[in-house]
């Protein structure tokens, strides 16, 4: 969720890089840095923590006449958030800003180093700057230059947002985008400013042009040269607030867009070609670990969860989970070979804080599992590993959860490997699998549409019954939650083989069953539980990559190979289906009525 502004001009260009960074700190950051050059010379500031620290640190830096500079947000992917690792990126004449992940980036670094090229850092971004210098090594105009720049980025691999300054073309900003935003504006001043999103541009731009993928270029105060197409510029909006939504209606919506971005920086660094890795945790930390036991409230419970059946399958240790609120006055025997984890979207929900703080009077070796860098939570405990969300504006989670479940995944796969339990080829069996996942929550969107037309039936009745197994029954839980939150309509998750104990006697034809049925896990199980509904007369909509004959209404995802991908896949159409259900309502989605984004007291 790192964000990036540029700007050429006139202007005071410190004020006009920080001004814009102060626009994206809606989308999270751990550090921030600018890099300005005047009359060929450049100056780098850099600093860990709010952008406050940032201009503390720029106090007595001033900049007059025309220039070019760039500026950074970061959320730590590669590296830990510290100074070295804040952005821009130096090399001996040039700076990089970066947004996305360089995949390959191991591999150029290996070859940088053995040439002789120091590395200062521990980020992806930095093989940028030096793989641009090694190729403009003997470029000296402007052509030259833009030759090497194009030749960096054709050797990299992954997504990427960049912009670079170098001192061999002291009045030029380079480009390039791939998966990444981008957007480039102009004005009637001759001012260009770059940004990776509407946000910044507001009130400075007249016109912008966003970049496709494949773009790449460089500005001058004189000209915008773009490859392999003509930039196409248009009327810029002038609405913060819909520029910081980036187009969608409501923040929910942007959020679930935003899942399989996000979805690759909880992964980068952890989940590897053919194994996983935790640089949070120590080679001991399971020392002396027989057991599990998982505290969290609402959706973060949900993840909590999950997580049980696969620390239990693959690692194979017995986990406990608990709703926070409920552990706190249940005098809990807490014994000291139980690792405690608690999982918070924000890291200040009262209930869980006080769970985490009998733990750790009970001797409990803790873990946290946060989105919030030096929260409460993450202070307090003896580890944290963060699962790198950005800020969730919308209150009822989405990448929150699932940026949790899958820190979840990976651990227990994790810990699986390091008790033993799986052998190597489960371990890169299962990684191939977590490469798929950004992809999956992309392809997941495609039923966006069915969905929006689909709502419009589900407005009315007595209630709805979200129903899975295995896995799915928590996600079940988590898809009536979902729906409870911002349709204000009753719904219950269960267990599907739980109907026939008691709910199936509200089954009518008033009553909708929202089946969640997966091809990998149980399906001929879960079929017959929902038949039993559809013969009592409860209208079906089912969830499944195969058509079910007795279904109302359908939502077809695509065939997975593991169950996990399958999970994430109808964890959207069920954010999506809510979304939709909601917004048929006139509800106001991102805040719904009597809710909190953080509950911060009991």
């Amino acid at each position: 969720m790192c964000g990036i502004v540029g700007y050429i001009g006139s202007k005071e260009i410190k004020h006009e890089l920080i001004e814009g960074l102060r626009e994206l700190e809606y989308r999270g950051y751990d550090s921030a840095g600018i890099a300005v050059m005047q009359h060929g010379n450049i100056q780098a500031f850099k600093a860990v923590g709010k952008l406050n620290n940032l201009e503390e640190k720029t106090r007595n830096f001033e900049t007059s006449g025309p220039g070019i500079g760039i500026g950074h947000t970061r959320w730590a992917t590669h590296g830990k958030p510290t100074e070295l690792n804040a952005h821009p990126h130096m090399g001996q004449y040039s700076y990089v800003v970066h947004n996305g992940i360089i995949e390959n980036y191991r591999e150029i670094k290996s070859m940088l180093e053995g040439e002789g090229v120091h590395f200062l850092s521990q980020t992806d971004t930095e093989v940028i700057v030096h793989l641009f210098e090694k190729e403009a090594a003997d470029a000296e105009d402007a052509e030259a230059l833009f030759k090497a720049f194009k030749h960096t980025i054709e050797q990299l691999d992954g997504a990427y947002a960049v912009l670079l300054i170098t001192q061999k073309a002291p009045e030029t900003i380079f480009f390039a985008r791939k998966g990444s935003p981008m957007i480039i504006g102009r004005n009637s001043e001759g001012e260009i400013y770059f940004a990776s999103s509407d946000a910044p541009l507001i009130g400075k731009a007249e016109e912008v042009a966003y970049m496709e993928d494949g773009v790449i270029g460089y500005a001058t105060p004189d000209a915008i040269h773009a490859e392999p197409d003509h930039l196409e510029f248009v009327p810029l909006s002038g609405d913060k607030l819909s520029a910081q939504k980036g187009g969608f209606r409501f923040f929910m919506e942007k959020e679930i867009y935003e899942q399989y971005q996000v979805m690759s920086d909880t992964m980068i660094g952890r989940v590897l070609d053919e194994d996983v890795a935790f640089e949070e945790l120590s080679n001991d930390f399971l020392e002396g670990i027989e057991r599990i036991k998982i505290c969290a409230c609402g959706t973060s419970y949900h993840a909590a969860l999950t997580s049980s059946y696969l620390f239990e399958r693959q690692a194979r240790m017995p986990v406990n989970v608990e709703i926070a609120s409920e552990f706190r006055y249940k005098e809990p025997l807490l014994n000291p070979d139980t690792l405690f984890i608690v999982i918070s979207q924000s890291g200040e929900t009262a209930d869980t804080l006080e769970a985490l703080r009998m733990a750790k009077e009970a001797g409990l070796k803790t873990l946290a599992i946060c989105n919030v860098d030096n929260s409460s939570i993450v202070r307090m405990a003896d580890t944290s590993i963060l699962t790198r969300a950005g800020i969730e504006k919308g209150v009822a989670s989405t990448k929150a959860f699932a940026t949790q479940t899958m820190v979840l995944w990976m651990l227990s796969l994790f810990f699986a490997k390091r008790r033993g339990s799986v052998d190597a080829k489960t371990v890169a069996t299962e990684t191939s699998f977590m490469h798929q996942v950004p992809r999956v929550l992309k392809e997941a969107l495609d039923v966006h549409e069915k969905c929006k037309r689909l709502s419009k039936r589900y407005l009315h009745g007595h209630g709805f019954f979200f129903i899975g197994r295995d896995i799915f029954y928590p996600l079940a839980l988590e898809g009536a939650l979902k729906l409870k939150e911002i349709s204000y309509l009753h719904a219950e998750g269960y267990p599907a083989g739980e109907m026939k104990h008691g709910p199936i006697a509200l089954a009518d034809a008033e009553l909708f069953t929202v089946a969640l049925m997966p091809k990998t896990i149980l399906y001929d199980k879960t079929k017959s539980n929902v038949e039993e509904l559809s013969a009592r007369d409860s209208t079906i909509l089912s969830i499944s990559p195969e058509m079910f004959e007795l279904a109302d209404d359908f939502i077809l995802t695509h065939p997975h190979a593991h169950p996990m991908l399958e999970f994430f896949e109808m964890m959207v159409v069920e954010q999506l289906l809510a979304m939709e259900i909601a917004i048929r309502l006139g509800n106001d989605v991102d805040m719904p009525r009597n809710l909190a984004k953080s509950v911060t007291v009991e």
